[in-house]
């Protein structure tokens, strides 16, 4: 297993491949995670290490009803109102430069 330097590892847990490599998520991985059986999805990334990074997968119906609101709002105002519609100011995008400077971002 390789090392993962800055990461302090609290609780650590295995399972065993079945014939057809399935396993069952432990249930230390399982809480921690947050998972409900029969409801959850879990995601794997393969790490340049060679190690695998296993996270709970957002799914669709966990969306933030203020943000969908918001955002189905803008599309319908759009969609009524295109004239409406106008480039955004060289402040503006400066402004949105400074204040996420140095900050990543990951849109996957």
């Amino acid at each position: 297993m390789h090392a993962f330097p800055s990461v302090e590892f609290e609780v650590g847990a295995e399972s065993k491949l079945t014939r057809r490599s399935q396993t069952t998520i432990p249930t230390p991985v399982r809480k921690a995670l947050k998972l409900r059986p029969g409801h959850d999805s879990i995601e794997y990334k393969i790490l340049s290490s060679g190690d695998v990074l296993i996270s709970r997968k957002n799914n669709e119906e966990e969306k933030d009803p203020a943000i969908e609101s918001f955002l189905n709002f803008l599309a319908k105002d759009i969609k009524e109102h295109p004239e409406q519609v106008q480039q955004l100011s060289e402040q503006l995008i400066n402004r949105a430069k400074s204040l996420t400077a140095g900050i990543d971002i990951d849109l996957n």
